[in-house]
């Protein structure tokens, strides 16, 4: 597996994109809902990878809900980037990575996606979550 790491500006978010599939061709999703379009979202995952996300400080990660609230949207309180989405089920959390909060994120070139889930149900969200998403660890210092 190759590692792609990254994380938001300040360094209190650190992540570790672990996945088999060429950067070049990972699918790219820009979501077109109005947050993901305010911060130019373009999204990755690979279900048989792995994010892992390193927080140092609990206190300025901010967990955003909204919509169907079956997923967080983590944004750093320092320095405002947009680095993962994680789905709020305990038992089986999966994640997408933020492209552009990775190092090297020029390598991840395949043409965007353009994605809209308006129609989807409760349901069917969590069960495309759980299928297209990736599992993540998660670790702290605080």
């Amino acid at each position: 597996m190759a590692v792609y790491r990254g994380g938001c500006h300040c360094g209190n978010l650190v992540l570790s994109f672990e996945t088999t599939i060429a950067p070049g061709n990972i699918e790219i999703r820009a979501c077109q809902c109005s947050f993901c379009r305010r911060h130019n979202s373009l999204a990755a995952a690979d279900p048989n990878g792995m994010l892992t996300i390193h927080v140092q400080s609990e206190a300025l990660l901010s967990r955003y809900a909204f919509g169907l609230r079956t997923a967080e949207y983590l944004v750093c309180r320092e320095c405002g980037v947009y680095v993962a989405a994680a789905t709020r089920d305990s038992v089986e959390q999966r994640a997408i990575v933020i492209v552009n909060a990775l190092d090297g994120r020029e390598q991840f070139r395949k043409e965007p996606i353009p994605t809209v889930y308006d129609a989807e149900t409760r349901d069917e969200r969590v069960a495309r979550r759980r299928s297209r998403w990736m599992p993540v660890k998660w670790s702290s210092e605080s």
